[in-house]
């Protein structure tokens, strides 16, 4: 009996089959990459610069304490804002107690707000210093006791700036002004009144340090670690690199890299959503060590520090340097205001100046990049800005996923116009196809040249159904992208049991979507790629029905392939981000409805309902056969 040779449009199903799985495993590779590289040797060249720098570095602090006698061992000033609410230590006048009163650490009302900042000496500190290099024996350390000026207020508030004191009783006095905006920006002001008989010179210095590995995500699609713009350049470091990297010259056990900028830059810390990082006043030079070391007890500590040039004050003179420090939420909104702040200008007048500062980097200090938006920006941005445009008009973020999937749909809707005209040509051609195979099955060759020539001749392509699928790719990914790095979309609710929109469905098909009396698995465990909710599996049946609109593959293989696909994404988007997986749903439905009415509009007649009655058994039996 001779076997049927497959048909253009089977072959065209399995191209789009191979392709998506294709997708699954390039995801499987990036979720789960292989080991980096180990570091080259660091270029000796650079050793005389390096140690010079940093022979003052840091080393480990005392003996750990508990928070609350962490707390109990300073006199503090109160630090309050619309935005943060903490204190600072006048004992090495140290910032070090923050936290964000907006956002709580889950979606609760009465939940507990993050804390950014943890006081100095607990296992887990996190906190911003300033000081002076050189002059050690005689400058202030975190070990100084500052003391409040005449007049200023024991509460940092936007209004009330602080400002404190401290002579060295060896003719200088420093003197520190901290103030802070609405927001989460920080102006340390250091001056040095030169009281003696002899010039001095010495080098301000700006410092983070974090105390302790954080606990990180590690997934691929989100930086976590050191990240800042030195000398234009964007650096992201993971916590991992920096314990592996290589020593610094004369830093004292210190491992890391020194970079040095000669314009507006940054740098500091990243987590998923938030940020703290340093940055000189505009216009001024400045280098930059990033660097790790061990405790006494081994534990790892962190610093990122930023040093200005030296300055050589007269008797009788002074001096000031300003260093600005970011400890906040990674708002856009703010980021964007702040970027202008950091560069020294005005925000550009036009709206062209402002799209080429956000898109194409033109801004010098591209403040804005402390959010991840990964390699394909020119997507993930206009994607971030068209759905707070969108929620900022509706009031939900759900809904605006929606409507930005009918956005999506409306400029890509001539792409798969063509794709479904010529899906349709395709399946007009079903009989001439037939005979062509029935009467050139023996010889392939001339059977697809046959088969070239009728697709040429009836202006048939059957590939292009694969179109719209490739489309939409880069648009998934970027949309998943904005999902996990935007904080705008942390805890924002949609409608139900859906009220974090950039966590999975917290329904699950194992409790019966919470009709049995025991929780779902937590994310993370082995279950949960199980636990699918009800957005994964209403994303699966929309696209089982958008496969139905085609008639099955004759070829076996193929229908195996194909009957899996929905089960494979169902399970694999079941741990994504819900706002993802409504939006593919709400894609999926918008393509059945595309596709529905632009073949019924060329006169083909679409088996949707026969092929879901034949799936599920329910078509009379000679329709099956």
């Amino acid at each position: 009996m001779q076997q049927q040779q497959p048909s253009p449009e089977e072959t065209r199903n399995l191209i789009l089959a191979t392709v998506l799985c294709l997708a699954v495993f390039v995801i499987w590779q990036v979720l789960f990459p292989p080991p980096t590289p180990p570091k080259t040797a660091e270029d000796p060249a650079k050793k005389t610069e390096i140690s010079a720098t940093t022979k003052d570095a840091p080393t480990p602090g005392a003996a750990v304490l508990d928070r609350k006698k962490a707390l109990g061992a300073s006199e503090r000033i109160t630090i309050d804002t619309p935005a943060l609410k903490g204190s600072l230590a006048l004992t090495g006048g140290v910032i070090d107690e923050l936290r964000l009163k907006r956002y709580g650490v889950s979606i609760e009302k009465e939940s507990e707000r993050v804390e950014l900042l943890h006081p100095r000496r607990t296992s887990n500190a996190y906190f911003a210093n300033f000081g002076w290099r050189e002059g050690v024996s005689y400058a202030p350390g975190l070990s100084t006791k500052w003391l409040l000026a005449p007049g200023s207020p024991r509460t940092l508030t936007p209004e009330k700036p602080i400002k404190l004191i401290w002579d060295n009783g060896k003719g200088l006095v420093f003197r520190r002004e901290i103030s802070v905006d609405k927001r989460y920006m920080f102006s340390v002001t250091q001056t040095i009144e030169n009281r003696g008989e002899s010039a001095v010179s010495l080098t301000p210095y700006a410092r983070i340090s974090r105390h302790g590995t954080p606990k990180t995500q590690g997934f691929w699609v989100l930086h976590e670690g050191v990240v800042g713009v030195v000398g234009g350049e964007l650096l992201k470091i993971d916590y991992s690199d920096l314990d592996d990297a290589n020593p610094l010259p004369g830093a004292g056990g210190w491992h890391g890299e020194y970079k040095k900028s000669d314009k507006a830059g940054w740098a500091g810390f990243t987590d998923p959503y938030w940020l703290t990082a340093l940055a000189p006043a505009a216009g001024r030079t400045f280098h930059t060590m990033i660097a790790q070391t061990k405790s006494a007890m081994g534990q790892p500590i962190y610093a990122v520090e930023t040093v200005q040039p030296k300055l050589t004050i007269a008797p009788g003179g002074s001096a000031s340097v300003t260093t600005r420090l970011f400890a906040g939420a990674k708002e856009v909104s703010a980021l964007r205001d702040y970027e202008y702040l950091l560069d020294g200008k005005k925000e550009p007048a036009s709206f062209a100046g402002r799209l080429s500062d956000y898109f194409f980097h033109s801004s010098t200090s591209r403040f804005v990049d402390a959010v991840d938006w990964g390699w394909f920006f020119f997507l993930t941005k206009p994607i971030f800005e068209l759905l707070a445009a969108l929620n900022a008009a509706i009031g939900n973020m759900g809904v605006a996923i929606i409507l930005l999937t009918v956005v999506f749909k409306t400029l890509l809707f001539p792409l798969a116009y063509k794709s479904y005209v010529s899906m349709s040509r395709m399946k007009k051609l079903q009989p001439e196809m037939k005979k062509i195979q029935e009467r050139y099955g023996e010889d392939r060759m001339r059977m697809q040249q046959e088969m070239m020539a009728l697709y040429k001749r009836e202006k048939a392509n059957p590939a292009a159904g694969c179109l719209p699928i490739l489309a939409q790719i880069p648009i998934f990914f970027s949309l998943y992208k904005v999902l996990v790095v935007s904080i705008e979309l942390r805890h924002a609710p949609f409608f139900a049991w859906v009220q974090d929109l950039s966590a999975p469905d917290p329904t699950s098909i194992l409790n019966l979507f919470g009709l049995l009396p025991w929780d779902a698995p937590a994310q993370g465990s082995f279950l949960a790629i199980l636990s699918i909710g009800v957005w994964p599996i209403l994303m699966g049946i929309t696209m089982w029905l958008q496969q139905l609109l085609n008639p099955a593959p004759t070829d076996p293989t193929q229908e195996k392939i194909f009957n899996m696909l929905p089960i494979l994404f169902t399970f694999m988007l079941g741990t994504f981000a819900s706002g993802l997986v409504i939006y593919w749903t709400a894609n999926n439905l918008l393509t059945i409805i595309q596709q529905y009415t632009i073949m019924r509009s060329q006169g083909v007649e679409v088996e949707l309902l026969a092929n879901i009655k034949k799936k599920l058994g329910l078509a009379p039996k000679e329709s099956q056969s």
